[in-house]
């Protein structure tokens, strides 16, 4: 890609940020976001894998370790490409950003919170459908936190989106799960 053409996706991407940023100025969006945040930094995940063995026995246990694994190399891959590309984070690069909540890392891209949230959800879904009307809009609000928080590009959230539903379909595929 030649370097206008980047610079341009670059001042589009942070005027998307900025905007959504800006929505956190308001107090109790700014502690709804954080909350889904924090929700999304695991503590919801392993309540759910929890309920799934409690509620559902073995096959709970089949589902939540099926999560757990996915999820597994979800941070293992999510790792190697923060390393990899190493971009800063959009409150790092603009300074009108503002970062609402600490972040778990240095590096943006992509965003691990949405990876783990596609992946966790389609795998889950998967084996409970029904979990789909409250997996589904909790996913949504995990994505689009981290760009109002500060935290990600949209680019970081979509491409953790496409990232997370490959991951899930191979080890879906992989795992075979109960139809």
């Amino acid at each position: 890609m030649h370097a206008p053409t980047r610079s341009r996706l670059l001042d589009h991407e942070t005027g998307w940020c900025l905007r959504a940023n800006r929505a956190c100025a308001h107090g109790w969006l700014r502690r709804g976001f954080a909350l889904v945040s924090r929700l999304g930094d695991g503590v919801f995940w392993y309540a759910l894998m929890g309920a799934l063995v409690l509620l559902d026995g073995l096959d709970g246990l089949v589902a939540a370790a099926h999560m757990a694994a996915t999820g597994g190399a979800a941070l293992l891959l999510y790792r190697r490409l923060k390393h990899w590309t190493r971009r800063p984070r959009p409150f790092a690069a603009d300074l009108r950003i503002q970062a609402w909540v600490a972040p778990l890392d240095e590096f943006s891209f992509p965003s691990g919170h949405t990876l783990h949230a596609v992946a966790f959800s389609i795998v889950a879904i998967a084996y409970y459908p029904a979990l789909a009307a409250l997996l589904l809009p909790f996913t949504l609000l995990v994505g689009a936190s981290r760009v109002v928080l500060g935290l990600h590009y949209p680019s970081d959230v979509l491409a953790a989106t496409a990232i997370g539903i490959v991951l899930a379909a191979a080890s879906l595929w992989l795992g075979l799960p109960p139809a």
